[in-house]
């Protein structure tokens, strides 16, 4: 493998890069190839980003849960000028 060199990069970079990597458990020249392969995966795919293994499946459990929480007419009224929950009769 071919070691990779960054010259001239900004502080601010290598620190949101260095962040990445203690987040992740990666050693710093890991973390370059990872978000260097992640990113050439964004820009092949036209931006589309796939999840995997766990954060699928806790994305999809996150969406159930919120399709189960019922209506509730007190928040369905916030931002209406009328004070009309959607639906209900005018009177």
């Amino acid at each position: 493998m071919t070691d990779i060199v960054l010259r001239d990069v900004d502080d601010v970079l290598l620190e949101r890069i260095r962040r990445v990597a203690a987040r992740a458990g990666w050693e710093l020249p890991v973390a370059l190839v990872n978000l260097i392969e992640q990113g050439l995966h964004v820009h092949e795919g036209e931006g589309t980003m796939h999840l995997e293994g766990g954060e699928a499946d806790a994305l999809q459990a996150a969406l159930h849960a919120l399709q189960a929480v019922p209506d509730d007419p007190g928040f369905a009224m916030i931002g209406r000028a009328d004070g009309q929950a959607a639906g209900a009769p005018q009177g």
